[in-house]
């Protein structure tokens, strides 16, 4: 890692060298001891088990028996920490997956919905009420569906429908359980188009058995930003990252009650990038895969441009966009959501807006 100019390039390298699982730790990172001064509140100890949480999803699937050829399109239906992981999915398979994804967070569904989609539905509590709402309305539509749910309304409904569903363990905020969801949908993802790739996620696992180095990333990026964090933050990010973007953006929203926005190049260079004028009250982080050289000429125009006026950049790149990357580049960003909470000291944990918005719906 080095700085140059404000800015901070961090390459995502996939940590070869981690030592295997201790007995009895259930998966979960071994902190080091200079670390351990950090004081852990419930969502540390939950990000913590993120190797934990993959090889749950990899040990409880089960094969689907579907494939993509036999529908026209496939919509995930999900909100908020329940439904991130679709985005990213989406993301992980647009290059190779031969018909249309969607990804809706909202009550109803498109008009092209029918016996055709397969509609996969998530919600952690099993009690959005949103995605109960899409439920129903799937069942009009006839198409077929696969469930993703912890239990709840939700979780019942699919059992005495008798479908086919993915249980993701309770005890964490649905935001904090990414590795669950993320895991069965990649496996769900994969089997659609032929493939297996639970030895490449086995692996992935094991880089999390030791989190201190993204432990130790995280708190790099941090440091490179602390004396800005209270400014806005602002990500920028290729189409690859997009939904990793988006998830760094809610944990920053939802643990650290702060804002952060992102943007999606190229689309962003044909708008947005005419508001950059002037000293801005921002931070920017860069998200860019690298896949296409024309899309990594507009950050290096971007990185230039910024700088002329001392902007904080943090830039994460890869050289080659994996499946590894993604999970890295989830966890290490996690990481640096609750660095900022720990340093706004603000609860990481509640999220008493969200909470007081649902009790008022329950009165509408």
């Amino acid at each position: 890692m080095s700085e140059r100019r404000g800015k901070l390039h961090l390459p995502l390298m996939v940590k070869a060298n981690l030592t295997g699982t201790d007995k009895g730790m259930n998966y979960e990172c071994r902190v080091i001891n200079e670390i351990k001064e950090i004081k852990m509140n419930e969502q540390h100890e939950a990000l913590k088990k993120f190797s934990y949480q993959i090889n749950f999803a990899l040990n409880n699937y089960s094969n689907h028996g579907l494939l993509a050829g036999n529908f026209s399109n496939i919509l995930i239906g999900g909100l908020g920490g329940s439904g991130i992981g679709g985005r990213i999915v989406k993301t992980i398979f647009m290059d190779e997956f031969p018909i249309p994804i969607e990804v809706i967070a909202d009550y109803t569904l498109p008009a092209y919905v029918n016996e055709k989609t397969l509609v996969i539905l998530g919600s952690y509590s099993g009690n959005t009420e949103e995605t109960l709402a899409m439920f129903e309305e799937v069942k009009k539509r006839g198409s077929q569906m696969l469930i993703l749910t912890g239990g709840g309304k939700l979780g019942g409904f699919a059992e005495e429908l008798k479908l086919k569903t993915y249980f993701l363990e309770p005890g964490f905020q649905p935001r904090m359980a990414l590795g669950f969801s993320l895991t069965y949908l990649v496996q769900i993802f994969a089997e659609l188009v032929g493939k297996d790739l639970s030895a490449e996620l086995k692996t992935i696992a094991s880089y999390f058995e030791d989190c201190t180095p993204y432990f130790e990333d995280g708190m790099h990026v941090f440091e490179a930003i602390k004396s800005k964090s209270k400014l806005k933050y602002v990500v920028l990010c290729d189409a690859q990252f997009e939904g990793v973007a988006t998830r760094f953006a809610q944990q920053i929203q939802e643990n650290a009650k702060h804002e952060c926005f992102t943007h999606v190049l190229p689309e962003h260079n044909h708008n947005v990038i005419e508001s950059y004028y002037g000293t801005l009250d921002t931070v920017f982080f860069f998200l860019n895969s690298n896949t296409n050289p024309r899309v990594a000429a507009r950050f290096e125009f971007l990185t230039g441009l910024l700088e002329v006026e001392n902007h904080k950049i943090v830039e994460l790149g890869t050289e080659t966009f994996t499946l590894a990357s993604v999970y890295e580049t989830i966890h290490r960003l996690d990481w640096v959501s609750l660095f900022v909470a720990d340093a706004h000291k603000v609860d990481s944990l509640n999220v008493p807006n969200i909470m007081s918005l649902k009790e008022y719906l329950d009165e509408v």
